[in-house]
């Protein structure tokens, strides 16, 4: 597999974990697939999706107050997909005033998720 390249990805974090992907061979798509989402008709594009893991990735190194509700809508309106979330730093709090970190606020909600890379225990969830 050839490496991936800057110009591809939106961040040096999603470029980072497409390397990773690719390393471990893992086939994977970016940016391809699209799940609509309500109130207003909206499109969600997941960072990744993980072909034989039937797996979507979500990198995110700021985890705004619009992204996790858009987060929380789209997991419930597919409650059927594997939706799972990986930061930069899981420990950055919500905000200045908030306690809860990123990974808490995954846990609260039942959302798995990791820090820097993907587990390789992910990658063995084949379907």
């Amino acid at each position: 597999m050839t490496q991936p390249t800057r110009h591809r990805f939106r961040s040096d974090f999603e470029l980072a974990l497409a390397k990773q992907l690719t390393e471990e061979s893992i086939d994977f798509s970016y940016e391809e697939k699209k799940l609509a989402w309500v109130p207003r008709p909206k499109t969600y594009t997941p960072d990744f999706y993980l072909k034989k893991q039937e797996m979507y990735i979500e990198a995110k190194g700021h985890f705004k107050p619009s992204d996790r509700v858009k987060m929380l809508e789209v997991i419930k309106q597919n409650p059927s997909l594997d939706i799972r979330m990986v930061f930069l730093r899981g420990s950055n709090k919500l905000s200045r005033t908030s306690k809860t970190t990123y990974g808490q606020w995954c846990d609260r909600h039942g959302i798995l998720w990791a820090e820097r890379v993907i587990p390789k225990e992910w990658f063995e969830e084949r379907k």
